[in-house]
């Protein structure tokens, strides 16, 4: 089932896909209906004999256009295709342009281009990332080139912690494209966190070295990420496609591989800020709901729970002294009757004790061995107590007893009398 698109989301798709395709455009034709904006951009018409198509060419490239664009000239302009999705209407936005005449470079160019994108050394799933701090950073460039020493004044001034490895090439001439790419492959033995390779501007003889094949391998064979920082803005390379980024300058280069300590010491300046703002508030709170929590600890904290229990306690102990001196009190008076009584009872339980142990007394004299003692005559008891000779059967055993002895016997027979 298709899709229905709106027309932006269709003129959005158009631009997405001529924009990725048509990366880098170079265009022969001949200058039409120039319009020199107050802006500073420049809109114009290329066209040949069986078509034509709309360019734009923006305010910062304009300004470094070498020679002024006039009605008939024959030019070959350099950019990307892209769409302006209001009117969908696609143009040309141009980079540069030249004169008509030098394009054996040009056609060499994309010549190579095409061999190395069909290679795969473009494509973007092999770039690689650059670290956010990059501790060292090799530049392998010309020693003594302007380009060194832009790159080493904007080092100082983002970030002077990195640590620049300056390998010593040739940028320029027939040698310079075989040096360049053995100070790369030297480079990526170094186990540095980035390389920058590049040069300062120059005509399109001058960057040549940059456009060679055996550049562009060293350039896809490294494992370090690479900066080529090629010219100025308006100049492509073929090692801008090949490396994991492109700079449209040396210096800009080092600028985007490098934070800004100002920004990084603002940046911390403001975090900083925010939390010392963050600590405060917090504290401010955290101060209230201590002061509310002592109010509320006071009033039902400890202390106040126990002074009200002292207080308890002591209203208590007062109780329980006036109980303890009252029951005393009570106890007092209803003492001394009971003293006399129990003097009373005492005395009469004495009396009664006495007379009982007289009692016992005399009869224990009375029955006494001792007083028994008569020749022919014993005392016969069983089991401890004295007993009648007629309380005796056959078989039971008892002892006879005097004052000095005792014997145990057994019946035997009873003869009656």
């Amino acid at each position: 089932m298709n899709t229905t698109l709106s027309v932006s989301g269709l003129n959005e798709q158009i631009k997405t896909l001529l924009e990725t395709t048509f990366e880098f455009v170079s265009v022969e034709g001949e200058l039409s209906r120039i319009t020199n904006h107050n802006s500073g951009h420049i809109y114009f018409t290329l066209k040949d004999a069986d078509s034509s198509i709309k360019c734009v060419m923006f305010r910062g490239n304009a300004a470094r256009l070498k020679f002024a664009l006039s009605e008939g000239a024959h030019v070959v302009i350099h950019g990307a295709l892209s769409l302006y999705k209001p009117r969908g209407e696609y143009q040309i936005n141009c980079v540069s342009a030249e004169p008509y005449g030098q394009g054996a470079l040009a056609v060499a160019f994309e010549q190579l281009k095409k061999k190395l994108e069909a290679k795969g050394y473009f494509d973007s799933a092999r770039k690689k990332v650059f670290p956010k701090y990059p501790q060292s950073i090799v530049l392998v460039t010309s020693a003594t080139g302007a380009a060194l020493q832009d790159m080493q004044r904007v080092a100082s001034q983002r970030w002077p912690l990195v640590k620049l490895i300056v390998i010593d090439v040739l940028v320029q001439g027939t040698m310079a494209a075989g040096l360049i790419a053995d100070g790369l492959h030297y480079a990526d033995t170094l186990k540095a966190d980035a390389i920058i390779v590049g040069r300062g501007g120059g005509s399109i003889e001058d960057l040549w070295a940059f456009n060679e094949e055996v550049v562009a391998d060293a350039l896809y064979a490294l494992k370090t990420p690479v900066v080529s920082a090629v010219g100025h803005e308006i100049d492509w390379v073929i090692s801008d496609y090949v490396a994991d980024l492109r700079a449209p300058t040396p210096s800009a280069a080092m600028q985007m591989l490098l934070p800004d300590r100002n920004e990084l010491i603002q940046s911390i300046d403001e975090m900083r800020y925010s939390a010392y703002g963050m600590i405060i508030q917090r504290l401010e709170r955290k101060r209230e709901q201590l002061v509310n929590m002592q109010e509320s600890f006071k009033r039902h904290g400890v202390e106040h729970r126990l002074s009200a229990q002292r207080q308890q306690i002591n209203e208590l102990k007062e109780r329980l002294n006036t109980q303890i001196m009252m029951n005393v009190q009570r106890s007092t008076r209803d003492l001394v009757p009971l003293k006399e009584r129990l003097g009373e009872y005492a005395q009469n339980v004495l009396r009664q004790r006495k007379a009982l142990v007289s009692q016992l007394m005399e009869a224990f004299e009375s029955q006494h061995p001792k007083h028994k003692n008569k020749r022919g005559f014993a005392q016969i008891s069983k089991m401890g107590k004295v007993i009648d000779l007629d309380e005796l059967s056959i078989g039971d055993e008892y002892e006879a007893m005097n004052d000095h002895r005792s014997v145990r016997s057994q019946v035997i027979e009873i003869i009656s009398t």
